[in-house]
């Protein structure tokens, strides 16, 4: 499962899809379903009933997009690059770009 990879407020490069090239910002991440929510990307119309909270009509939000469709993005690279993991002198795990080798994890 990836989705220990990616973090809300992850910068993320989208690598398939309608929106292939474009990034943005993880919202939140479902791990059991392997997908997340990336900020103004994916946007799908919704048809919203009027409820007792509020009016309805046509509204535009974000639709979840399978984790395997992003990568990363690094801003050191400044490309899409694969996680891994380094283990600090005082234990601590924290992710790593594969490409420049930058701690991701300030």
């Amino acid at each position: 499962m990836q989705s220990k990879r990616l973090k809300k407020g992850d910068t993320v490069k989208i690598i398939s899809g309608r929106e292939k090239g474009k990034t943005g910002k993880v919202l939140k991440v479902e791990g059991d379903k392997n997908r997340l929510f990336v900020e103004k990307l994916n946007i799908v119309k919704k048809h919203q009933k009027p409820d007792a909270k509020g009016k309805g009509g046509i509204l535009e939000k974000e639709a979840p997009i399978a984790i395997s469709d992003v990568m990363f993005f690094c801003n050191k690279c400044e490309a899409g690059v694969k996680v891994g993991y380094r283990i600090l002198e005082d234990g601590k795990k924290v992710r790593v770009c594969k490409k420049c080798h930058e701690l991701l994890d300030a």
